[in-house]
């Protein structure tokens, strides 16, 4: 069980969307280097992001910006966008149908209503995690005097007189 990886993802360019408005021009290929993932995934997720009204991305160079305060914008939203389907399919039944056993003939019927509470205490839990409140985390793990987005290659660089 888990969830995809896209989330964390699409939470990092959200944060760096956030840390970066105003200093540089958040594109697909600044936040490959920051992820490590492929520009295309990052177009992907932004996409999907797009599509859910949580960011806006400028046509031709790019830029992407936030279309909500972070405040506005739960895990559970951000989860939304990139999997439409994801809790459904979080935990999985397997196939049985047909069998003569009165086990597997029953199964998914006896999983069905615990594994749809376990899906909807996820969801719960997502929709009260905030990016602002992941923004904040953030804030409190890296100080602002320790942290600058470097527009070349969009590493994190440590002040090393903040030791």
């Amino acid at each position: 069980m888990q969830i995809s990886m896209k989330c964390s993802v699409a939470v990092h360019c959200l944060i760096f969307i956030n840390e970066a408005e105003g200093k540089v021009k958040v594109t697909s290929n600044l936040l490959a280097q920051s992820t490590g993932c492929n520009p295309v995934v990052i177009r992907n997720v932004f996409s999907a992001l797009k599509k859910a009204g949580i960011i806006a991305v400028a046509r031709g160079a790019g830029g992407a910006k936030l279309c909500k305060r972070p405040s506005e914008i739960t895990l559970y939203m951000i989860y939304q966008a990139l999997e439409p389907d994801g809790l459904s399919s979080l935990i999985g039944i397997h196939p049985c149908e047909g069998r003569a056993c009165p086990v597997a003939q029953n199964i998914h019927q006896v999983l069905q209503e615990p594994y749809h509470k376990i899906e909807d205490s996820i969801q719960k839990t997502m929709e009260e995690i905030t990016l602002e409140s992941m923004i904040g985390d953030f804030h409190r793990r890296v100080s602002d005097s320790e942290l600058t987005v470097d527009k070349t290659n969009a590493e994190t660089k440590t002040n090393p007189d903040s030791t």
